[in-house]
């Protein structure tokens, strides 16, 4: 390999890590907490910490949601089965304004709580695909850019490290920040390469709809249901404007999981509810295994009988479906789980120093000659990283400490929330750039004291205190809180060295 197109790669690795870092950053940060969203989910919305029911009553659940979505004239309305992640019931419906979702207890059907806060299935994890950006798919596009970026500077840095699997076995402490920073970035590097490379592969599967849209109207110049009927076996009817009940869903379910041979189900849609022509989709449940092949039975809603179903997905259906279970990581082998996370915690080690090297490599002789931009940068690496870590753990603080009501000084309660995870997020990117020489321990230690203050609302606020969660759980929130605290006193400890040896100037390439 030549000498010359090693520098081409490590220019193309430099510079596309520097210009995306942030994006790529942020998207890893929100998919690593998205991997607990549902654990999340429960440390927000207290009202759902129940014990696991014995059994599940659709019926029950039916005869309060379906008037609710009739009511509405939502086309549809769907319930999430519970799971030893999700012990309620979860149901929606969209209404022609919101989003309409309730907490039901799964065996009465009695509602146990209305979201009033998108939690981490809300925010986190479409933050990760779409950045919170909605015209015209921009925040997919934005994604959809920054995993090609990841699998760039994957290839490229491969190439440019002579010495791949020897700077895995590196990682040299001393007193010089910016070799410590070096081999921290090559360990996670090597250590994370599968993971990083796979998930931003498999991240450009699940969109190749958006990003490649004229192949599908190619293919299937009837529009998109050809495309459903074929792929999912999902076939929709019209509404007929005649008026029905709705049949037993208890009943549809059991003869689902007759046709399954014992599988059980994750989801049930009701399409056109209150129409002759309702139509209800049993999915089932493919948390035991990484492909997502849902196996649906469509049901006629008004008189139980069976329509189509179980649909068995073609070959590239189900190759489809195993990258995507890989990227979305719904199964719910614990273990795996937890390797998910550590790895996009990597990931997130990876990118942060890369960033940091770059500023201490060239702050100094950038600063000598002159050269304008610096300061940006340097701001930029702080504020995308301590930043985006503060900010989420605002958004978990103003969920405790914000009022259990719809409006609050006149704001959607969940809107809210996501205002003070913006604005925190913004100061830190302008305390970054006001105060350089501190930036890094400053917010370092207010992540610290904002994971500890995050803990104590909680057991304040609803009397789960870590022992009692230990004790008699739940343990999702129990592991929320643990997390918060190992994060407190990594956090302490690294703003207390960064004090003491005045790290806080050398990490930022500040003197």
């Amino acid at each position: 390999m030549s000498e010359r197109f090693r520098q081409s790669m490590h220019w193309l690795h430099t510079w596309a890590g520097l210009v995306l870092g942030a994006l790529l950053f942020a998207i890893f940060w929100m998919g690593t907490l998205a991997v607990f969203d549902r654990e999340i989910d429960r440390w927000m919305m207290p009202k759902t910490r129940v014990a696991m029911a014995e059994t599940v009553s659709l019926d029950a659940i039916a005869r309060t949601m379906h008037p609710l979505a009739v009511a509405a004239e939502a086309r549809r309305w769907a319930i999430q089965m519970p799971s030893e992640r999700q012990p309620t019931a979860r149901a929606y419906f969209d209404t022609k304004t919101e989003r309409k979702v309730l907490h039901l207890d799964p065996a009465t059907g009695r509602v146990l709580a209305e979201e009033r806060t998108l939690g981490a299935t809300g925010f986190f994890y479409p933050f990760h695909f779409s950045l919170f950006i909605h015209h015209w798919d921009l925040g997919e596009w934005l994604a959809g850019l920054a995993a090609l970026t990841m699998m760039t500077t994957c290839v490229s840095g491969v190439v440019i490290h002579r010495r791949i699997f020897a700077d895995f076995f590196t990682l040299r402490i001393v007193r010089k920040p910016q070799r410590t920073t070096l081999d921290l970035h090559n360990v996670t590097g090597v250590l994370g390469l599968p993971f990083n490379f796979l998930i931003a592969f498999t991240g450009l599967v699940i969109f190749m709809s958006v990003y490649l849209p004229g192949i599908r109207a190619v293919l299937y110049p009837n529009g998109p249901a050809a495309f459903a009927v074929e792929a999912y076996g999902t076939p929709r009817v019209a509404p007929t404007g005649e008026k029905a009940n709705l049949a037993s869903l208890d009943a549809m379910v059991a003869e689902a999981r007759r046709r399954w041979g014992g599988g059980v189900p994750a989801t049930i849609l009701v399409f056109n509810p209150g129409d002759k022509a309702a139509s209800v989709f049993v999915n089932q449940d493919t948390s035991s295994r990484v492909t997502m092949d849902a196996n649906t039975v469509v049901f006629d809603g008004s008189t139980g009988r069976i329509v189509a179903g179980p649909h068995r997905y073609s070959p590239v259906m189900r190759t489809f479906g195993y990258l995507s279970g890989m990227h979305y990581a719904w199964f719910r082998h614990a273990a795996l789980r937890w390797l998910y996370f550590l790895s996009g915690l990597a990931g997130c080690v990876l990118i942060a120093t890369g960033f940091l090297f770059w500023v201490q490599s060239r702050a100094k002789r950038h600063e000598r000659h002159g050269v304008r931009g610096m300061a940006l940068v340097r701001g930029l690496s702080v504020g995308t990283t301590n930043g985006i870590i503060f900010a989420s753990l605002m958004f978990l603080v103003a969920n405790r400490v914000l009022p259990d009501q719809p409006f609050v000084m006149g704001v959607p309660r969940q809107w809210l929330e996501v205002r003070i995870f913006c604005a925190a997020w913004l100061f830190c990117f302008v305390h970054a750039w006001l105060c350089p020489r501190t930036a890094w321990r400053d917010q370092t230690l207010a992540i610290a004291i904002g994971s500890v203050v995050a803990v104590a609302l909680n057991a304040v606020t609803t009397g789960n205190a870590v022992p009692l969660s230990l004790l008699s759980g739940p343990w999702g929130v129990a592991g929320v809180d643990l997390v918060l605290l190992l994060t407190a006193a990594i956090c302490f400890g690294a703003a207390r060295k960064l004090s003491r040896t005045g790290s806080a100037q050398k990490v930022g390439g500040v003197r």
